[in-house]
């Protein structure tokens, strides 16, 4: 997936994300962080064609997605926004059928390959016993989990998450980014991922974009990215960086009232 010289704004203001290039490593996790405001989440929306850029094209396999039939998108590209809300009374199994949508054929219905992808992607959550249970009853990294299988199970060589540990709790927030890992390194897709933790996001990513201001302040490897100059400049953040099995840790100063 390449973006070039990206665009974005909502309605007549100013853009939030302007003139940005970006070339995403196939096959691995990318992870893109920054201070709110910064535009990542925009972006995100840009590349999953969920925003129309005002200039610039986001492209995939060596086709503009704009240009694209959405059936033949939803077969490339899974995404998951930020905050999806759950359909009332729906199981955990039904949820994740949705993901199969893109491939289902004149009448709609679950083929035997449809039905396969949908116990994978719950076996690939840890979630098969949990099947039945309507979402509304599970628990918020579990729900979230469920979410991530729907993508999963759209088969997509392309996934986009947006937040996806967000109002979770450390324990969650790993659960969910071990799988969001295994889909790039085990399954072999292409992820881009937008995360608020920066310790969270260096340990995970194979490839680190920064934002600030809409424009990238900074990308590579985690251990090359984030250092304590980036922190101060981009962030406002003052903190030590240390190195934790070969990923950046940041542990910010403390500031006592006086």
């Amino acid at each position: 997936m390449h973006v070039e010289n990206l665009t974005l704004a909502y309605g007549p203001d100013s853009p939030v994300v302007a003139g940005l290039t970006l070339e995403v490593p196939s096959g691995r996790l990318t992870a893109i962080v920054g201070p709110n405001g910064s535009g990542k989440s925009t972006l995100l929306r840009g590349m999953s064609r969920l925003l129309t850029p005002q200039s610039g094209q986001v492209v995939l396999d060596g086709q503009d997605i704009h240009k694209l039939p959405a059936r033949e998108l939803a077969r490339k590209l899974g995404v998951l926004p930020q905050g999806p809300v759950t359909p009332e009374g729906i199981t955990a199994a039904e949820l994740v059928s949705r993901g199969r949508h893109p491939h289902r054929g004149l009448f709609g219905r679950l083929t035997a390959a449809d039905d396969a992808a949908i116990d994978e992607a719950l076996a690939a959550v840890e979630l098969t016993e949990l099947r039945d249970r309507p979402v509304e009853q599970l628990s918020g990294g579990q729900r979230q989990r469920v979410w991530i299988a729907m993508v999963l199970a759209q088969g997509t060589p392309h996934l986009l998450l947006d937040e996806p540990t967000t109002y979770l709790d450390l324990a969650h927030a790993v659960d969910v980014m071990n799988v969001v890992h295994a889909a790039a390194h085990t399954a072999a897709r292409t992820v881009v991922v937008v995360l608020h933790d920066l310790t969270l996001a260096a340990q995970y990513a194979d490839h680190l974009v920064v934002m600030g201001e809409g424009r990238i302040a900074a990308q590579g490897r985690p251990v090359d990215v984030l250092t304590e100059q980036l922190l101060d400049a981009v962030f406002g953040l003052q903190a030590t960086v240390v190195d934790v099995g070969g990923a950046p840790v940041v542990v910010p100063d403390r500031r006592l009232a006086g």
